[in-house]
């Protein structure tokens, strides 16, 4: 797989060095057990994968080296590059500025923007709308785009599809915006609707199998389905694809179930697209090292990563079911050996914890971090954690080991 030159900060000697064996002992990634960081009171536990992944590597790439070639010249964002404030606050203190935020509000009018100025699309994609606005105001689109080759894995998808006439469900969070743009693409090739969990792919079967009535459609799929969408002539031939960071095997369920109630109304019949699955390999092999990571033992998990990042929650979510879990977007959140600061994704706000580390010895703590967070801020959590204890070894002695 190709490599990309990412700003030396964001790199992690020990992270780089643990990478580069796991990888040498598990070439064909069989192996999802985690990595352990023996500093005898405290035991950490690194997951297999973690970190950034190929299209937010590429991201950042082409964004650092745009900032680096055009000097002088006004260059946007989107919006933010990646979830991640850490890099987002880099490429702004770069004089890289926002057009949007996450929810696709203007910061900047956009008819302040000239065919002189560069605009970066973030690695989320961005709707074909968008990329009209921006064409007719002379931007080079295809030049700057960021959109990471799984998103658009996911766009082909829709598309070879749709000419074969069948709707398109998506499952994704509807206002993520790489969940706007794949809606966006789809919705110009086939009738498409979004559902965002299990909840509503159930009551989208109600509509499969006629239990609920077209009139109802309107109120509980607001904002979520294409112009025109009709209930009754457009989920006879359905086919499944997702947000590329949600988790595996819920996108599996839902489109299990939606297969169950269509092919049931309409036994014998090909009213169901079996696409295979959509979700990005990187947030597949994140998700499955965390379930081969909660397997160890442990007293507590720290996931690291940005707080509005999908697929970082998904991989507190895999934590919270075995064990306390703490959410943090930086090693400053660890404020001491007693008190965190984490952040609660259910009911988005952040908290503070005391005693989150327990009293006997050895402590042992599983950590990862999501696809947009640096390896950087994961050795920086290791070494926050390692001054509470009196450790064995330095990080650079840890690093050195795994030479």
């Amino acid at each position: 797989m190709k490599s990309f030159e990412v700003p030396i900060f964001y790199r992690s000697p020990l992270i780089a060095a643990v990478k580069k064996k796991r990888k040498e002992a598990d070439k064909m990634k069989k192996d999802y057990t985690p990595t352990l960081l023996n500093l005898g009171p405290l035991q950490i536990y690194l997951a297999r994968h973690f970190g950034f992944c190929y299209g937010v590597e590429n991201a950042i790439e082409i964004a650092f080296r745009t900032v680096e070639e055009n000097p002088g010249k006004r260059i946007f964002l989107l919006s933010e590059m990646i979830h991640n404030p850490q890099v987002n606050a880099d490429l702004q203190a770069h004089g890289v500025q926002f057009l949007q935020d996450t929810l696709g509000k203007p910061l900047i009018p956009l008819d302040t923007i000239t065919k002189e100025d560069i605009v970066l699309i973030p690695a989320f994609g961005t709707t074909l709308e968008m990329e009209q606005q921006l064409r007719a105001i002379g931007i080079p689109v295809e030049k700057y785009d960021t959109t990471c080759p799984f998103v658009e894995k996911v766009w082909n998808r829709s598309e070879a599809i749709a000419k074969k006439d069948y709707t398109i469900i998506i499952h994704g969070k509807p206002r993520h915006e790489e969940t706007r743009a794949t809606f966006s693409h789809a919705s110009a090739n086939a009738p498409s609707v979004v559902v965002e969990d299990m909840q509503q792919a159930i009551l989208l079967g109600k509509y499969i199998s006629g239990e609920k009535k077209a009139e109802d459609f309107e109120r509980e799929f607001k904002g979520q389905y294409s112009e025109g969408f009709d209930p009754a002539m457009h989920l006879r031939r359905i086919g499944v694809v997702n947000q590329t960071t949600m988790l595996a095997a819920d996108t599996q369920a839902i489109a299990d179930h939606l297969k169950q109630v269509i092919t049931g109304v309409y036994p014998g019949e090909d009213c169901f697209a079996d696409t295979r699955d959509t979700l990005c390999y990187a947030t597949n092999d994140n998700q499955t090292a965390v379930s081969g990571m909660l397997q160890t033992t442990a007293d507590l998990a720290i996931v690291i990563g940005g707080y509005n990042s999908s697929n970082t929650s998904h991989l507190v979510e895999l934590c919270e079911e075995k064990l306390p879990t703490y959410f943090i977007s930086h090693a400053d959140k660890i404020i001491s050996a007693s008190e965190i600061r984490h952040y609660d994704f259910h009911k988005k706000e952040e908290h503070t914890t005391q005693g989150y580390l327990p009293a006997q010895e050895p402590v042992r703590i599983l950590i990862t971090s999501g696809a947009s967070c640096p390896d950087a801020m994961v050795e920086a959590v290791i070494e926050k954690l390692a001054g509470y204890f009196p450790v064995n070894k330095t990080i650079q002695e840890l690093t050195a080991s795994f030479h």
